[in-house]
């Protein structure tokens, strides 16, 4: 039967209503913190850019950020929320001082609609503003108002005060990595000299901007010291190392753009312009570009972004009355990197020897390359390794973000994920065996070896990670010696020729459980022998144990139950202090009781079955 529409098919969502039930359209996708682009992280940032552009306006120089548990706290000390406004402020939609262009002419929140997020999705969300000697609180549930306290005379100095909950039943079993929030808040500092941000004890500031930023990033020391070049409005930071791929940090009005847009286009281009003038030379952008390490930030009036989260900006000018951000970095960049360069003729010899070196490899390997290409070509028409899915994180699709590939081993275990999976999100690759030990080797050995080929060809990685066709990279091997050794070979390519998939949190570790524990009415499936514990004593002497020693031994049936909505994920995520040259040498150089030891502390299998060979 066919329902009726009439009048009372339709009704309006008041503005908690409707975020609550379409959050991605406000936050991106939910996720549970395992990603750093996940809801609970934009939430913390919505926050914490109204203090940003205050201190921008100059007013505050220190912020206090404190997560425990599932509590966000955000004290900044600027003007404070003017009291009469502070529900509206939390609680309607479009109500801001951003749209006052004179007041916030460069501002980084989301106009009008920031705070209100935070607040519809969370528990509980409470906010206090404090204002020459006065103050006032108010505090809301799913965005319900349930108090406001008028605090007639305090001692608190001006500023605001901002704590929430995110609400479990949007963030499923949800968790904070800290290393996520802190690179959050070390590009605030890099980007705001002056600027304080305390977290959790931590204190954090810079004093030389995209400098710092950059020398933070680096996991070896660079071949040239790293050129700085700013002005009122954009800031530069270049270097080179000896890692392959490109890597870039971007930023508009002090928001990180992950996914880029119109300024990084442009900043990469006039990079290759200003080189090819300078030495005179024709050289292939791949050449110059190879290795390199940069940051670029620039400030646009009223930008424009692709997306509500603002990770892709799609200004093409600078302002009403400016130029394009095409000219505008184009001339800057030209500019100054050429003057730059004639005046430190040591940077530009070394620069100079990097580019030839980079032109030599790449001849050396163009005919494997071509080869190994038409391989791949040939291999995707029937290419059995790669079960794909019908939508690509590099499509328009509004589910790019769900988009994931599982590289598994052997056929048992990828046929066990191909009957369960989603076929329009999530992909399939199926190693032979264990994968080849890249480290120490030159890239010729990504199209040498067919499945490394493959493997390149399936994730469009080859130029970069610009059209990466999946969101996540999941390895996916057993829990065992074997399924260990595969995981660090393959982290080891991608660290090894492909970092920034790494660095850009793309690359992740499938959680599988260990146990089944049951009886004849409910299953508990069991990630840890805490977990098996508690499900035993939930069941006392009806529980039927299972002990899983590999994915193949999962039936189809069970398996969607680890990969859909409660599929738990570990990041792979590249520590700021760890060098990655060194974390290779550890895991995949020579044998060392250090090693060993790692290897045998971090494998869970059974007490009787650890037969190790590392």
């Amino acid at each position: 039967m066919t329902p009726t529409y009439s009048e009372d098919s339709i009704r309006t969502l008041d503005w908690k209503e409707h975020i609550r039930k379409r959050p991605g359209m406000y936050i991106g996708k939910l996720g549970d913190g395992s990603s750093p682009d996940d809801g609970i992280y934009v939430l913390l940032k919505e926050v914490i850019d109204n203090s940003i552009d205050e201190f921008m306006m100059g007013f505050g120089k220190k912020i206090d950020v404190e997560v425990s548990d599932e509590l966000v706290s955000v004290r900044d000390f600027g003007r404070g929320i003017p009291l009469g406004k502070l529900v509206e402020v939390a609680s309607k939609m479009n109500t801001g001082a951003k749209y006052d262009s004179k007041v916030f002419k460069k501002s980084v929140g989301l106009n009008g609609v920031g705070i209100k997020a935070v607040n519809a999705l969370a528990t509980n969300f409470t906010i206090s503003a404090f204002r020459d000697g006065k103050g006032k609180q108010v505090v809301f549930e799913k965005g319900e108002l349930v108090e406001e306290i008028d605090i007639a005379s305090t001692d608190e100095p001006n500023g605001t005060l901002t704590s929430f909950v995110p609400d479990g039943t949007i963030f499923k079993e949800f968790h904070f990595i800290e290393d996520f929030v802190i690179s959050m808040l070390k590009n605030y500092v890099f980007l705001n000299a002056g600027l304080t941000i305390n977290f959790n004890g931590e204190k954090y500031l810079s004093k030389n901007g995209l400098l710092d930023l950059l020398e933070e990033n680096l996991d070896q020391p660079s071949l040239y010291p790293i050129i700085h070049l700013k002005d009122e409005d954009i800031e530069l930071a270049i270097t080179h190392g000896n890692q392959y791929g490109e890597d870039y940090y971007s930023f508009v009005n002090g928001q990180h753009t992950t996914q880029g847009g119109t300024h990084l286009a442009a900043f990469r281009e006039s990079i290759v312009k200003t080189v090819r003038d300078f030495y005179k030379k024709d050289f292939d952008a791949s050449d110059i570009r190879a290795s390199i390490v940069a940051a670029i930030s620039i400030k646009v009036e009223e930008p424009v972004f692709e997306s509500q989260t603002k990770t892709k900006l799609g200004s093409k000018d600078i302002g009403p009355n400016g130029p394009s951000v095409r000219n505008f970095i184009m001339n800057f960049v030209q500019k100054e990197l050429d003057n730059y360069l004639h005046k430190n003729s040591e940077t530009a010899e070394v620069l100079l020897r990097r580019i030839q070196e980079s032109e030599r490899e790449r001849k050396a390997i163009s005919g494997v390359k071509k080869l190994a290409k038409q391989r791949a070509k040939k291999a995707s028409l029937h290419n059995k390794k790669l079960r794909d899915c019908r939508i690509h994180y590099n499509s328009n699709d509004d589910r790019k973000n769900e988009t994931s590939i599982f590289i598994t081993e052997g056929d048992s275990a990828s046929g066990s994920i191909t009957k369960s999976r989603d076929v329009n999100t999530q992909a399939v690759f199926s190693l032979r065996g264990k994968p080849l030990n890249s480290f120490g080797l030159t890239k010729k050995v990504v199209y040498e070896n067919e499945e490394f080929n493959l493997l390149q060809a399936a994730l469009n990685i080859e130029e970069g990670i610009d059209e990466l066709r999946y969101n996540k990279v999941i390895i996916a091997t057993d829990a065992d010696v074997d399924g260990m050794h595969i995981r660090l070979l393959l982290i080891t390519f991608f660290l090894q020729f492909f970092p920034e998939l790494i660095k850009k949190g793309h690359l992740y570790i499938l959680q599988t459980p260990l146990f089944r524990v049951r009886n004849k009415k409910v299953t508990y499936y069991c990630y840890s022998d805490q977990e098996r514990e508690a499900a035993i004593k939930k069941l006392k002497n009806t529980a039927e144990i299972t002990r899983f020693k590999g994915l193949g031994e999962i039936s189809p049936d069970e398996f969607k139950n680890f990969i859909g909505d409660d599929i738990r994920l570990e990041p792979v995520i590249l520590n700021k202090h760890e060098s990655i040259s060194d974390m290779l040498s550890f895991y995949m150089g020579k044998n060392t009781p250090e090693r060993q030891e790692f290897i045998i502390d971090n494998l869970y299998v059974e007490k009787d079955e650890i037969e190790v060979e590392v």
